[in-house]
């Protein structure tokens, strides 16, 4: 009797389970908070094979989530994990494919804090690919400009920092491959392309660890041209003074910015001299200026002997001595350029000559209008024909006799007199006979009055038509002489202005 007793309580306690069981609703176990849902099971999945460096599974099993769940809330991760597994992989064509993803990832996702994290891999890509000063300098600005697009695009992220410290490295080594540029420029005696080069880089790269040592050697540049100046006797004493002067104040400018800008540095002392040399004054620098500048060569490091000679066995640059305080340059001024440097000393070379001087270079031609037609009287025409005075061309009488005196006055003034065609010879006609002509002459010349010009002399292309009558034969080896004797002058005169330009 007990045993059966217990039986039937023990099925009485299994019958209540049984309904009470029935009664709840049924739950999906992926449902809960704490469950898993596919998505994440995938990007697990992926994370687990990047950190085992399986990347092609990583990627493919990423592919699969961004495809099959496009509104999970782990595609934007699962988009900046695809580049980081072709980021981990290595290699030129895998960092290629890194960039192109994260490029990607910062154009669907800009407002996210992985964006800044996306652009500064895409700028240490271009660090790490960065070669020595004197090499392919492609890397170099790359990184400089993707560190400077963090910067500006991302102000507030937390990794700025970190960006200026390498924008500063990767500046020093574009500066110094600038200044290896000017120093070849310089020692070939280019002073031009020198100076560009040399002010170029001081103002772009303001922290670069031999800025003293470029300002020095860009003044000296401006002092070379000072003694090439005063070596060139057929310069005007107008022009020298000028181009002196303006050399000079470059100089002592370049020379004053070590002082006021470097003052920790070990030009100072050189630059104080040279300032003294060219009587110019020599400035003291500010408490902030000196601070600034202990605190930047304080920054830098010394490169050890093992250290130079590990860096010659591979292709990144040293970076050592780049500073480690101080703002980058993140918008580059505008280049100066060796025409540009040409060009504003031939403006000041201009503005030296007298406004008297520049005129008297000037050609000018006088034209000399001795009246107008008569009414109702054609218009005379360029393409008439010429008349010589000898009755040659039988198209008119010859003309008037004139005085020597006359002739003498004309061929003498340096005008280019332009006869005025007369209505009267304009008309008249072909030239009916010896007799008819000379009648004709006779009463041009009762006609004309003593003050008529003397015609205009024949063109050199006329010389071998006809014979001439002395006057206009004396008119013709005179003039044109004087005009070409002038000429030649002009064209010597002008080669001579080409060669003043001390450069």
């Amino acid at each position: 009797m007990l045993r059966r007793g217990l039986i039937s309580v023990s099925l009485a306690v299994l019958l209540a389970a049984t309904i009470s069981c029935t009664n709840k609703k049924v739950q999906n176990p992926l449902s809960n908070v704490g469950s898993k849902q596919p998505d994440k099971v995938l990007f697990d999945r992926a994370l687990d094979a990047l950190k085992h460096n399986h990347y092609d599974v990583a990627r493919i099993t990423l592919q699969t989530l961004i495809n099959t769940y496009p509104d999970s809330e782990y595609i934007a991760r699962a988009k900046l994990a695809v580049g980081d597994s072709w980021y981990a992989e290595g290699g030129t064509a895998a960092m290629t494919q890194a960039e192109i993803e994260y490029k990607d990832f910062i154009t669907f996702f800009p407002n996210m804090p992985e964006a800044a994290e996306a652009q500064l891999k895409i700028a240490n890509i271009h660090f790490a690919e960065m070669e020595k000063p004197d090499r392919d300098f492609t890397h170099a600005e790359r990184a400089e400009e993707e560190y400077r697009q963090l910067i500006l695009q991302f102000p507030d992220s937390k990794l700025i920092p970190e960006a200026k410290e390498k924008l500063r490295e990767v500046q020093e080594v574009l500066a110094e491959r600038e200044f290896g540029i000017g120093r070849f420029y310089y020692l070939r005696k280019s002073w031009p392309a020198a100076i560009a080069r040399l002010k170029s880089l001081s103002e772009r790269y303001p922290l670069y660890s031999g800025a003293d040592e470029t300002l020095y050697m860009l003044g000296d540049c401006y002092e070379t041209e000072i003694a090439n100046v005063r070596s060139q006797p057929q310069i005007p004493e107008a022009m020298k003074g000028k181009l002196i002067k303006d050399f000079t104040d470059d100089a002592a400018a370049a020379y004053s910015r070590i002082l006021t800008r470097y003052p920790a540095t070990d030009r100072v002392e050189d630059a104080k001299r040279r300032l003294e040399a060219l009587h110019r004054p020599v400035p003291q620098p500010t408490q902030e200026a000196l601070a600034q500048s202990k605190a930047e060569e304080e920054s830098r490091q010394e490169t050890s002997r093992f250290g130079r000679i590990r860096g010659s066995f591979h292709k990144n640059p040293d970076v050592s001595e780049a500073a480690r305080v101080g703002e980058p340059t993140l918008v580059d001024p505008k280049p100066v350029s060796a025409t540009q440097v040409l060009q504003e000393a031939t403006n000041a070379m201009k503005s030296a000559l007298p406004p008297a001087a520049g005129e008297s270079n000037k050609a000018s031609v006088d034209v000399i209008n001795n009246g107008t037609p008569g009414p109702n009287q054609p218009v005379p025409r360029s393409d008439a024909p010429a008349n010589t005075g000898d009755g040659s061309n039988g198209t008119g009488p010859a003309p008037a006799a004139t005085s020597p005196a006359a002739t003498a006055s004309d061929s003498s003034s340096g005008s280019t007199g332009i006869e005025e065609l007369k209505p009267e010879k304009a008309a008249a006609a072909p030239a009916q006979g010896a007799a008819q002509g000379t009648d004709t002459a006779a009463a041009s010349d009762t006609q004309s009055d003593s003050a008529q010009p003397a015609p205009a002399p024949p063109q050199l292309n006329e010389a071998a038509s006809g014979s001439t009558s002395a006057t206009a034969s004396s008119g013709s080896t005179d003039q044109p002489t004087q005009a070409s004797n002038d000429s030649t002058s002009k064209k010597k005169k002008k080669k001579g202005l080409g060669k003043l330009n001390p450069f």
